[in-house]
């Protein structure tokens, strides 16, 4: 009956958002990842209060599923580290883990899901990748490239967001966690069938 129980409320997913801690960062293109995070803890009554595996962490239910949800507190470049100590500490492997984060190659406002993939230059996924060894989890990828050269990619993430930027954000934040959802509920191709779109001005999909 114990067993039974430790069974039952073991999480079956963990949901990581990427991003910087900190005010200074808050607002930035790089912590995308942290606001889905958020708007998710907000959408399930969940408390982003726990400090575990160098980061934030809250436990509760999305749908059917018992879900860790964590912001790693390890600045971005460094974030595999805690996913990793996150899944040790959950007794989780990588297909169970969902990472959303921000993604300069995709046009803002687009969202991509996929099952697996390269790190497509962003350090926080090569983190990620290289200390489990994988590429293969699920991600959440949200565009935030501005339609017009960007000359420092590093700058600009870190750059608070445009005014007319944040009129749009609360409607891309929610796409995402709608997305997580559904990743979670149904599966991530049903998530990819429902929410990805060929992004503006692209000929192909990104590797």
């Amino acid at each position: 009956m114990v067993a039974e129980r430790a069974a039952q409320e073991r999480p079956s997913w963990l949901v990581v958002g990427l991003g910087n801690p900190g005010e200074r960062y808050a607002y930035t293109p790089h912590n995308l990842g942290f606001l889905v995070a958020d708007r998710l803890a907000s959408r399930h009554g969940i408390r982003l209060a726990l400090k575990r595996a160098m980061s934030l962490v809250g436990v509760g239910e999305i749908g059917a599923a018992r879900v860790v949800l964590a912001k790693p507190q390890t600045f971005m470049n460094r974030s595999g580290g805690a996913v990793r100590a996150l899944l040790e500490t959950e007794s989780l492997g990588a297909d169970r883990l969902v990472l959303v984060y921000d993604e300069l190659s995709l046009p803002w406002g687009n969202l991509r899901v996929r099952a697996k993939g390269s790190a497509g230059g962003h350090h926080g996924v090569e983190s990620v990748i290289s200390q489990l060894g994988t590429t293969e989890f699920a991600r959440v990828r949200l565009g935030i490239h501005p339609g017009r050269p960007v000359e420092d990619g590093a700058e600009f993430v870190l750059t608070p967001f445009p005014r007319t930027w944040l009129q749009e954000l609360d409607e891309f934040v929610d796409r995402a966690a709608d997305a997580v959802e559904v990743l979670i509920a149904e599966g991530v191709d049903k998530a990819m069938a429902k929410f990805n779109r060929r992004a503006r001005g692209s000929e192909k999909e990104e590797e």
